[in-house]
């Protein structure tokens, strides 16, 4: 079968959204809750800087309205291969996470070459 969204999602849900929270929100608690190392720190600054300087950040998202993202499957092989680092952390401070794969989202709000954001509702995409 052939998907065309990817995501990677803790178990816990975002005060914002109520939906699982993404992979860069699941690091930014390491960080907050003083998990890492220095060196794990920068790590994933270095990874989170990449992100902002190659992808566009949604608009949806830098006004903090309640979407979350996908990856476009068609593009993930670079943005899993840039992303391993911070699902090794995740491994390392036994954050659970799920890698999601779907071709049902709700409704599109923002779609470039590499992701989407899909607006969502009490915990539900819409």
């Amino acid at each position: 079968m052939k998907y065309k969204y990817m995501r990677i999602q803790g178990r816990e849900d975002s005060y914002i959204t109520k939906y699982p929270k993404g992979v860069f929100s699941l690091c930014w608690n390491l960080i907050r809750d003083e998990q890492l190392t220095s060196g794990e720190k920068e790590m994933f600054i270095s990874i989170d800087d990449w992100f902002k300087e190659n992808l566009p950040e949604p608009e949806p998202c830098k006004n903090h309205e309640k979407v979350i993202t996908f990856f476009k499957c068609e593009s993930t092989l670079e943005m899993i291969e840039k992303l391993t680092p911070a699902i090794r952390l995740l491994d390392k401070h036994q954050k659970p996470y799920d890698v999601i794969y779907t071709n049902f989202v709700g409704t599109i709000v923002y779609e470039d070459n590499w992701q989407i954001a899909v607006r969502v509702k009490d915990g539900k995409m819409i």
